[in-house]
Order: C-alpha cells, then structure tokens, then sequence
C-alpha cells in the first residue's frame, strides 16, 4: 500500500512516542478497524491496513529511524503475518472481540521477510551495477516439492480441532463461565495436519539452504535504501506463497572520496608555489580518470573547486552532481641551499623577518665586500 499519511499521525502518537505507547495504539485501532468489526464498512479493511503498515515500520527502532531521518523508508507495506502472530498473543480476549472469523485456522502461513546488509563500493554507485549475495534461508523442501508429504498427497483435517487451529477451554469462575482459545498443539494452528510427513523436512514443507540472488543496483543509490526483491524471502509453510527480501545497501569507505549527497568530495595536496604563482594540477576522478584542475595565483589552504559533472547521477533523473576538491598547500621540509636563498630573498622583498641561511651567493658578496675593504685602507 503507498505511504499517504504521517505513520505517527495514523496511530495518533506523537513523534517521540515509547515503543508500549506505540504498541498500545496500534492494538487499539487494530481492534477498531477490523474488518470483523465493522463488515458493512467498505474502508474497514483499507484503514486496517494502514494501521499495520504503520505500526510494522514504527516499532522497529532501524525503519523507525530510517523513516524519521528521510520520511520514507524502502521496504513498502506491512508483514502482515508477524503483526497477526501479534495479535493472536492476545489469545481468547482477541478472539472473543473479533469474533469467529478471527478464531478461524490460519491455514499454512506465508513465508517470512528476509533481510539481507550490502556492502557496495563508491564505484558502484557511480555506474550501477549487479551484486550476487549469497543468502541462507528456508526453502521449499525437494524431496516432497514443499507439500510436506512423502508421498506428496494433500494434508487432511486435523482431528484434535476440526480444522480450526484452535481448541478451546471452558473455566468456572465467581463471574460465569470463562471460555479462552489456544493454539491447537497437534496442527500448530494450520488446521491440518500431514498423514505421511516428509523425512527431510518433518512434514513442514521446507528445509534450511542457501541461494544466490542477482541484485541490481541503479547508479545512484542511496544509502540505506532497501531494495525488495519480491518472493526471494523464505518459502512458505506446505506451499503457502513465499516472503521477500529486502537488500540493505551499505556505502564502503572510500580511500580518496566520501559522498555529500550527489557530490563526491576530495582533497589534493599542491606545492606552495603553485599555490602562490597560479597553475595546474592532476586530479583523481572517481570514474573518468585524471582531470586537470586550474589553480589561481594566491590560492589558501581550505579552498574548494568544483569540477562539474564528475559527481554520482540522481537515481530518478541521471543528472550528475560534482567534485568538489579542497586543496592543501604542502610546504617543502628539505631545501637545497639555492632554494632557502631565494626563498630568504623573497622573504626580505615582501618585509618578513625570516632566519635566513647564508647561501654561496651571499658568502662571496660578502667576501668581496671585505677585499674592498681591504684595498681602501692600504691605499
């Protein structure tokens, strides 16, 4: 079901609500929209659903975040069949307020949700790309091709409750009789049970292995985006339909770049003197090879650059962002003595006091400065 309304406003919680005030609203509405309760309610089921999926995403502290952080979250709609189990833990009080269609069997249950955390590189990112994760998870038996019978025959009425999935217990009290539902121990609440069970799999239509997924990456991906892959979850119960999974794309670090958005971002060390006179210099790009930076005369520490369109590409439009590149001005720890002298002679050209070394230059003037000298007071 598409997200149209604010999931606190549909439980009717405030935004730093408990996870019991949460849980508490959710039973309350679940018990309220029903489709049991108000059958003459064409929108009954609608608004049931939506209490579900909002309650499905809230009570789990990553989604809860992840939705408060980006006001959506990837997976879409609700895991029904956990929120039921939920439900059903309210035992005979729930199935008394709901009535008998609540009490029914549930018959062989979808297959679970599965998650599964990628890791990509930057590079990915940038070109898409396909990833082939390896996942464990239940899959349909193949010994008895997920029918949990050795023979592969139908599963018949369960006998200890008639096909109900419940048996139910009638006690005295002071008040009247009270009379409680409980799981049936001999289906499991399936309401049938198999004559023949399967020996791999013990009747249950599905064993433990694992499988290799194609996972599709569009170029742009965000992080934290979860990609369902409908019916790659675990098998259900006797062929019941399966679940999905749900890949969980997670951004490496990168060596030279970190993303900001669309912008990817580096640094690039440049010599003093290309930082004072003005000039080139090469820069790596995360896809297209070295690119040539202009730098401009009188350049500091800390400046930023952009080269346009060396970003990551929007994943609804293509349009790619930019790198932005802050320099460093890396200064020389080893001089040659030529060096310091004109560096010395800099220095004394634009006033500053440096503790300049004598080069050979400044050596002979001074040396012919003193033969002068010399000569005048012979003469």
């Amino acid at each position: 079901m598409a997200q149209t309304r604010d999931y606190y406003e549909v439980l009717g919680v405030p935004r730093d609500a408990s996870p019991d005030q949460i849980k508490r609203a959710f039973r309350r509405l679940a018990r309220r929209h029903h489709p049991d309760v108000s059958p003459e309610d064409p929108e009954a089921e609608v608004r049931f659903r939506e209490v579900a999926e909002a309650y499905e995403v809230l009570r789990d502290p990553e989604r809860r975040a992840q939705y408060d952080m980006y006001g959506q979250v990837g997976p879409s709609g609700p895991l029904l069949g956990d929120i039921w189990e939920e439900l059903s833990g309210l035992g005979g009080l729930f199935d008394a307020f709901m009535g008998p269609r609540a009490a029914a069997r549930r018959g062989p249950r979808r297959g679970a949700d599965l998650r599964y955390d990628l890791e990509v590189e930057l590079e990915d990112i940038a070109t898409g790309a396909e990833r082939r994760p390896v996942v464990e998870r239940m899959s349909a038996c193949d010994t008895c091709q997920g029918t949990g019978s050795r023979s592969q025959s139908r599963p018949q009425v369960c006998p200890a409750c008639r096909g109900s999935g419940q048996t139910r217990r009638t006690t005295a009290t002071p008040f009247g009789h009270l009379s409680t539902a409980t799981t049936c121990g001999s289906c499991g609440g399936l309401g049938e049970v198999v004559g023949d069970p399967c020996p791999d799999c013990r009747g249950s239509g599905r064993r433990s292995a694992t499988a290799t997924i194609p996972v599709t990456l569009p170029a742009g991906i965000e992080e934290g985006t979860a990609l369902r892959l409908e019916g790659e979850g675990e098998a259900g119960e006797r062929g019941a339909p399966p679940g999905n999974l749900y890949v969980v794309v997670h951004l490496k670090p990168h060596d030279i770049f970190t993303r900001q958005g669309r912008d990817i971002v580096c640094e690039a060390p440049i010599p003093f003197t290309t930082a004072a006179l003005g000039g080139t210099v090469t820069v790596p790009t995360l896809t297209d090879g070295p690119e040539r930076l202009s730098i401009p005369a009188g350049t500091q520490t800390g400046e930023t650059f952009r080269v346009r369109h060396r970003g990551l590409p929007d994943v609804r439009t293509g349009i790619r962002g930019s790198q932005l590149v802050t320099v460093r001005v890396v200064t020389p720890k080893r001089l040659t003595p030529r060096q310091q002298e004109l560096l010395a002679e800099f220095a004394q050209e634009g006033g500053d006091q440096v503790d300049a070394p004598k080069g050979w230059l400044s050596r002979l003037r001074e040396a012919l400065r003193g033969e002068e000298g010399a000569g005048e007071g012979e003469s």
